[in-house]
């Protein structure tokens, strides 16, 4: 087994002060301080794992980087692809940036893990990949298996890290392992509260990467960035998140994901409403036609009744500071169906328990009760791993 090296934290000079959310447009994302980070990768061979979202300011981290004569050897993509526009669970192969000749490999598709050969010649990884803070979002799975690939190759990885758009809150259930999937593999809550930088800091911490173990991790963390600080995207993080609207509303309509209902998949507004084609109720309605992020919706060419969320401002979703469980147990209660819900609803909500407290007529509030003795455990781990005060 190769060595095991613990994680070393670059912290950058900044008071860990209270961050009103009237200055969070001062915040500084990892990837824009490259006077800290570019004496660690300059005259070395680098891999980046990046997509659409690793920019400095409107300009991509690949084209900055080159334009700083750092050598990037190879591209590792995710879910949606490089350029961010390959639609959701749709395979990736590998292939060459057109615009920089670099090869890009896959890590949605056939493997979700670099393996060895991808690695040779390879002195160092970068990670710069905005998140959303909800555990069934894929980037968080991507970075868990580049961790491992790099532990076990004696590869150092160097995060950039982005603040979280939904870090001002923890909530929702705690993964159980048994039902460890792609889309969780952590335990840790629905909604976690923590940036990339710290969750692969507490995976290091907690040996989540199995066999003894820890990648050799260097973060550079954000400026003026704190867990109460609102943070607008500047570029939409995946194909169907397009606004701030659907970031919020993401960890309680992601849910219906396992579910019969469509959440406007196949829209001009998808993650801000949800119906199905015998929802009783007909005061909205819409048609999921299909897009070029989501060619086959479900009930495509349907008309859909439901519930329109779009009148939901971002201020008042914020504000909420949770989950909303009540448009689920609704949906449930109102359409009256056994096959409501699917196998993989149980991998997105990380337990069984959920959808069988729904099927037995649980309220919301009791529900939410049932969680807090590991939310109380996790939170109390989580101190030992964060970067940034609450």
């Amino acid at each position: 087994m190769k060595k095991t090296i613990l994680a070393l934290i670059i912290v950058s000079a900044f008071p860990f002060s209270a961050c009103s959310r009237e200055k969070s447009e001062t915040i500084q994302t990892g990837a824009e301080q490259t006077a800290i980070y570019l004496p660690l990768i300059r005259n070395k061979k680098c891999a980046l794992t990046a997509n659409h979202t690793s920019t400095i300011g409107s300009v991509h981290l690949v084209d900055s980087l080159l334009k700083l004569q750092i050598s990037i050897v190879k591209i590792f993509s995710p879910e949606h692809g490089f350029r961010g526009t390959v639609a959701d669970g749709e395979i990736i192969k590998n292939t060459i940036d057109a615009k920089s000749g670099i090869p890009i490999v896959s890590l949605y598709g056939n493997k979700k893990k670099p393996s060895a050969d991808d690695l040779k010649d390879i002195d160092i990884m970068i990670y710069d990949i905005q998140d959303v803070g909800v555990r069934f979002y894929t980037y968080i799975s991507t970075l868990h298996y580049v961790m491992e690939a790099c532990a076990e190759n004696d590869i150092s990885l160097i995060i950039l890290d982005r603040p979280n758009p939904n870090g001002f809150y923890i909530d929702g259930p705690v993964l159980e392992p048994l039902h460890q999937s792609f889309v969780g593999m952590h335990p840790i809550p629905l909604v976690y509260g923590l940036t990339v930088g710290e969750l692969a800091i507490m995976i290091n911490g907690e040996g989540w990467l199995g066999n003894g173990l820890k990648c050799n991790l260097k973060v550079i963390p954000c400026i003026d960035y704190t867990h109460q600080s609102l943070y607008r995207l500047t570029v939409h993080p995946s194909p169907n998140l397009r606004n701030m609207e659907a970031v919020y509303l993401y960890p309680s309509l992601g849910l219906f994901e396992g579910t019969i209902m469509n959440v406007g998949r196949g829209t001009p507004f998808p993650f801000q409403v949800f119906g199905h084609p015998d929802y009783p109720h007909k005061e909205f309605s819409y048609i999921p036609s299909g897009t070029a992020e989501n060619r086959n919706p479900k009930h495509k060419g349907l008309k859909c009744f439901g519930n329109d969320l779009r009148k939901l401002t971002a201020d008042s979703l914020v504000h909420l500071k949770r989950t909303n469980l009540s448009w689920i147990i609704l949906s449930y209660q109102t359409m009256q169906r056994k096959d409501f819900f699917n196998s993989y609803f149980t991998q997105l909500a990380g337990t069984e328990k959920l959808r069988k407290q729904i099927e037995a007529g649980w309220t919301e509030e009791k529900i939410r009760q049932s969680w807090q003795p590991e939310l109380q455990k996790y939170r109390q781990m989580r101190k030992k791993y964060l970067l940034y005060p609450d």
